[in-house]
This record gives structure tokens, C-alpha cells and sequence, in this order.
């Protein structure tokens, strides 16, 4: 089967050359006398008019037009310098004053429609520039490329296989195609906009598709086998972390011979610096399917573990992670790396023993490890790589140098860090999502190789369990505030970023509301001031859950997860007197549940970068590893170090 499905193309880009403009030779009269020698002087500048062609949507022309520039030629190159230009002049195509009767006139001067014109343009653009292995078409330099037979596409794609020297993942958990437009109005919203034209950062990226989430035992999806289908290149079972669909769920002995190899892994092989970065526990089964192979998600330390598991020599996640590079080693004759460079989460409780001795500074439990085995393994991490940075609340984090610093692990949090809307009240501090990825990327890029990073925002997900749409929407907004952090630090010559979603949530935007409503807040119809209401006489919610613990007003309680402590209360509410715009409110739900539920539908993906054309058309989830491989040629690069 075919894991690409690229059309045979045949493309020209038309670029317009920079014309110096020259008067004819004028006829040839009779010979006058010849005229005394005159002094040498110096020579003299050469005036230069040069035309560029404008596209339709241009600022001072519309409908399109030539812009000329005149000037004198300073330095002798043949072009005008913006410094050389004396006078500029637009000649304009007109708007459209006539149409034959299969046309709209107030279609084709409508700001709108020229937008998307434009757009469309700037679209194929990209497409032309990706498949043609150039750099972006300009006013005076024009190349054609054309592809005729299936053997000069296949020459063409290859070419263009590792141009990436860097690949980062953003893995929004959770994040649905509804979460993206409601946090796309939201953060609209919170900038003055009416929302719905926002765009968030990986929206402006110029090539996207949909990825099928589900397992291959299950309708709807989980994280661990929607992340290993990402990391691996291959689909696998709920509940299963970095092995196949062979093995049982649970029984540690199916763990043999089904392990899979990883994106991660690869690119720690090729010799590229790795990271890792989660707001949720680091070793939860999105970042975990980067690194371990686990018959089951939920076997986070030792103590998660059965008896039988342990006996039969089966390792905890934590442990895999402090342990990855010799594992690593052990899995490859003679192969030699150097581990991963920085991880970047929550979790301390399952790499500390369950000794109050241990506890952190800012632990919030009485006791905050879970270890039953007594190992702390941040000590050994730091016993293995002495050149390495263990960091722990905000102070650390400030502290490092990028620049200097070889190896980072930073566990902010006793469980799971902060929601996005609650970072300020964590008790020593952690950095934003923005934050890790900045200081990741510093460290990585000191590899003259490049660098692999994973990035989750895991806790849009657990928002979203809870029933609280205001906080899943402030971590996706934080999560494409990550996305932008990392498109302004690399360069998209030799940075493939991607940003895609495990899965979605029975989340809902309905209604009819009225352009510029409050997405948090009450429907109000189209030319109405008054909130809509239902057949049973009360005013309902944009947003709201197929099924889970319902309805919630908690006021300005920010954290999401208080909505666990009381049972399920679903079904209608009188909402009229309830301010719903408030982090504490939980939307209302049908169908009681003691967690809101995971959705089966696509999701979608994002990419810009060496290799983002690919990304196109409704994929099987696995394909985005085959990207990422083709983009950074890992496969390769890997085999090659082993040689």
C-alpha cells in the first residue's frame, strides 16, 4: 500500500524579472564636425525604471497592477536598492465594471472574495515551491519546474527526502477539531476581535489534513495507542505503550519481540539531540509512548505494577525513562548513544519512594512519592550524568543556561503541572508550555545535527474529562503560544513542525449565536440582545459535553479538576442568573458519566516545514510518523551510525 498518494504534476511558476526600460536607437543622421576632447570626468549613473508585476489583493492595487520604480543605479549592480528608488508609481487594474450574467460584480470587488483570491495564490505558492524543491518565487528571479512521467515525481520527492535537520511534534491531547475553533474565537476574543476571523498560530501553516484516530481494537481511541500509531509508525491497542497489536494488554510476558522503535529513538541513533516536554506527568502515556514499551499505560512506577509483572522482569515507565539510554543500547549491537537531552514535566511522584524524607520543597502531599522499591531515581539520574541539570519549581527553571547546559530534567510537579489558567497558584512556580519549549529548543539546537522534540500539551484532555471548557480552551491557546514560540526560533528551510491531536472530545458548539457572542457564554441569536432560549424556557450554552459530570458553577475556581468532587449532575439547568464565562462554570451534559468521554472523530494536522506537503487528504494517524521519517530521514540516518 501506498503510504503517500502524490498526484503526477506539471507546474510553472511565473515569475516576473526586473526590466530595465531602454529607448530605441534613434535614426542615423548625417555626420556633424567632430568636437574638441573634453576633460575626463567621472562616469556618470545609470537611471534604471524597473515594473513589478502586483497579484490580485495587493495593498495599493487590489486588482492587480504593475508597481514602477525609478532610480539611480548607486552601486553599478543593475537593480534598484530600496535606497536607490527616487519615485514609485502604480498602474491599477480596475475593479470590475461589467459581468456577463454568470458572474457577480459585487463578488468580484468584494473584500472578501479578493481575500480568498489572494489566499488561494499564496497557497499555490507553497504547493509549487514544496514539490519544486525551490526557494520561493520573487519579483526578479523565475524558475519553472514540471514533472511529466511517474518516474521524474518519484525523482523529484526524493530529493527532497531529509531536508529536515530538525522535527518537533506538537501533540495537543485532546485537542478536537471543535476545541481548535472555540479556542481560535476565545483567544479573538481576549484580543479584541469578534473571534471568529482569529486565526491561532498553526493555522496560518500552509498545509494540513485529517488524521484517523481510532485503535485497532477500539472505535473510539485512547492516548497510548493513538501516540505509539504517531511515534511508531504503527497502530496498536488501547491502553499499550510502544508495542504492536500482538500483545495482551496486561501480561508482561507479550512484551518481547512486539517492541516497536520510535521516532525518538531514531533520531537519539542518528546522533540528533531528543526532548521531551508534557504539562502532564511525564511519564502519562502520550510523552511515555516516546520512549518506553509497557503492556500497560497505567504502570507509571513500580507500585502501579502487578506482583506477576515485576517478577516476570518487566520495568515500570519511570524507570524506562532515567534508564533510556541503556536500554537503548542493549536493544542494538554495539550501538553507543548519549541519551536524551531534555525532559521537561510533571510527575515527581513516580521517581521518588514513598518516604517523606524525599518529598520536594513544594510537595503537596504529606508523603509525595509512590515508589514501593525505595529508589529515588532523580538521584540516580543525576549519579548518571553529572553534566546534567535537575530542576524542580520556577527558580531552577530561570537559573538555566541554555548555551551551557548539556542534559535537563525537570519535574515541576508532584502529579500532572499546573492548568494553563492556574499556573500562578502552583506553590514554587513552573514555567509555561511557551517557556519549556523556548529553553528546549536553545539547548537542542547546540547540536550541530539537529534535534527530535516532542511537545504535549496534555492537559487540554483532562480539562475536558472534567466538563470545563474554559480551561481546555486557555491550554490550547498556551499550546499554539508553544507552536509560535518554536516557528520564530527555527528556520522552516530545516525545521518540519507538525501540530496534531491524539484524539477528540464530545464537545460541542451549537446554536444559532449571533456573530461576536462571548463563545463562552449564552446562545444570542442573530439581531436579538437577549439570550435564546430552549423549549423548556431557559437560555443554554455555545459550548457543552455529550455525556460526563455536567454542570458546575464554581465561580472564579480555576482548577478544573474540583469538578470530581461532587457526583454527576447532568441534564437541564436553569442557567439565566449564571455568569457561564467564568473559569469555574462547567458546562451542562446529557448523559451522566463520572468522566466526560474521548470522541472517534478526525482530527487534525498541521505542518509547515521540509516535508509538510505531505500532509494532506485524510491519513491513517501512523502516516504522521512516516512524515516526520521521510522529512528527517531518520530510518536512514539511523542505519547509517549502526554501519
Amino acid at each position: 500500500m501506498n503510504l503517500f498518494k502524490l498526484s503526477i504534476i506539471a507546474v510553472a511558476v511565473a515569475g516576473l524579472s526586473a526590466c530595465s526600460l531602454e529607448g530605441d536607437d534613434g535614426n542615423d543622421g548625417a555626420p556633424g564636425a567632430p568636437g574638441a576632447d573634453g576633460a575626463n570626468g567621472q562616469n556618470g549613473l545609470t537611471s534604471l525604471t524597473v515594473q513589478t508585476e502586483l497579484a490580485v489583493g495587493d495593498a495599493n492595487c487590489p486588482n492587480s497592477g504593475v508597481r514602477i520604480d525609478s532610480g539611480l543605479d548607486a552601486d553599478a549592480d543593475g537593480t534598484l536598492a530600496d535606497s536607490e528608488i527616487t519615485s514609485t508609481s502604480f498602474v491599477c487594474v480596475p475593479g470590475v465594471n461589467s459581468v456577463s450574467n454568470s458572474e457577480l460584480l459585487t463578488s468580484l470587488n468584494n473584500e472578501w472574495f479578493v481575500a480568498a483570491q489572494t489566499e488561494v495564490e499564496n497557497n499555490k505558492a507553497v504547493w509549487m515551491n514544496a514539490t519544486s524543491g525551490e526557494s520561493a518565487a520573487s519579483s526578479n528571479a523565475a524558475f519553472t519546474a514540471t514533472v511529466n512521467s511517474r518516474e521524474e515525481l518519484d525523482a523529484m520527492v526524493a530529493n527532497l527526502r531529509g531536508k529536515a535537520k530538525n522535527v518537533i511534534l506538537f501533540v495537543g491531547d485532546g485537542m478536537g477539531v471543535s476545541t481548535v475553533t472555540a479556542a481560535r474565537i476565545l483567544d479573538g476574543q481576549m484580543n479584541g476581535l469578534a473571534g471568529e476571523e482569529n486565526q491561532l498560530s498553526f493555522d496560518k501553516f500552509p498545509f494540513s489534513g485529517l488524521s484517523k484516530t481510532y485503535n485497532v481494537d477500539a472505535q473510539t481511541p485512547d492516548s497510548a495507542g493513538t501516540m505509539t500509531a504517531m511515534m511508531s509508525g504503527i497502530k496498536t491497542d488501547v491502553g499499550v505503550i510502544g508495542v504492536d497489536e500482538d500483545i495482551e494488554r496486561g501480561d508482561c510476558s507479550t512484551v518481547a519481540g512486539n517492541e516497536l522503535v520510535t521516532a525518538l529513538e531514531l533520531a537519539e541513533i542518528a546522533g540528533k539531540s531528543t526532548g521531551i516536554i508534557s504539562t502532564a506527568r511525564i511519564t502519562h502515556a502520550t510523552p511515555a509512548a516516546t520512549y518506553a514499551k509497557s503492556a500497560d499505560r497505567n504502570w507509571e512506577d513500580i507500585s502501579d505494577m502487578p506482583e506477576a509483572a515485576v517478577t516476570a522482569g518487566c520495568s515500570d515507565i519511570a524507570d524506562q525513562l532515567i534508564n533510556f539510554e541503556a536500554n537503548l543500547e542493549a536493544s542494538f549491537e554495539g550501538l553507543d548513544v548519549d541519551g536524551i537531552e531534555v525532559v521537561m514535566g510533571g510527575g515527581r511522584r513516580h521517581f521518588l519512594p514513598r518516604d517523606e524524607a524525599f518529598n520536594s520543597p513544594d510537595a503537596a502531599s504529606s508523603v509525595e512519592g509512590d515508589r514501593t522499591d525505595g529508589r529515588d531515581l532523580t538521584a540516580e539520574w543525576q549519579a548518571m550524568y553529572e553534566n546534567g541539570v535537575y530542576i524542580f519549581d520556577q527558580s531552577g527553571f530561570d537559573g538555566l543556561n541554555t548555551e551551557t547546559t548539556e542534559k535537563v530534567f525537570a519535574l515541576f510537579n508532584e502529579s500532572h503541572m499546573q492548568y494553563e489558567a492556574d499556573r500562578g497558584n502552583d506553590i514554587a512556580g513552573e514555567p509555561s508550555i511557551a517557556e519549556m519549549t523556548s529553553a528546549a529548543i536553545k539547548v537542542l539546537d547546540n547540536n550541530e545535527k539537529g534535534f527530535f522534540l516532542m511537545v504535549e500539551s496534555g492537559r487540554i484532555d483532562h480539562a475536558h474529562h472534567a466538563g470545563n471548557a474554559y480551561g481546555a480552551l486557555h491550554d490550547t491557546i498556551a499550546l499554539a503560544e508553544a507552536v509560535d514560540a518554536a516557528d520564530k526560533l527555527t528556520d522552516d528551510e530545516d525545521t518540519l513542525i507538525i501540530v496534531t491531536a491524539d484524539h477528540g472530545h464530545v464537545f460541542t458548539i451549537a446554536g444559532y449565536p449571533k456573530r461576536g457572542n462571548p463563545i463562552l457564554g449564552k446562545v444570542v441569536n442573530v439581531g436579538s440582545d437577549e439570550a435564546a432560549t430552549a423549549a423548556d424556557g431557559t437560555p443554554y450554552t455555545t459550548l457543552g459535553y455529550t455525556n460526563g459530570l455536567g454542570f458546575r458553577n464554581l465561580g472564579d475556581v480555576t482548577n478544573s479538576d474540583a469538578s470530581y468532587l461532587e457526583g454527576p449532575d447532568t441534564g437541564r439547568k436553569d442557567i439565566t442568573d449564571i455568569d457561564t464565562t467564568t473559569p469555574g462554570y462547567h458546562q451542562e451534559a446529557l448523559i451522566p458519566l463520572s468522566s466526560e468521554t474521548h470522541s472517534g472523530e478526525d482530527v487534525g494536522i498541521y505542518a509547515k516545514g521540509p516535508g509538510a506537503f505531505l500532509i494532506n487528504g485524510t491519513n491513517e494517524q501512523s502516516v504522521i510518523f512516516h512524515v516526520m521519517d521521510f522529512a528527517g530521514d531518520f530510518v536512514s540516518q539511523a542505519e547509517s551510525a549502526m554501519e
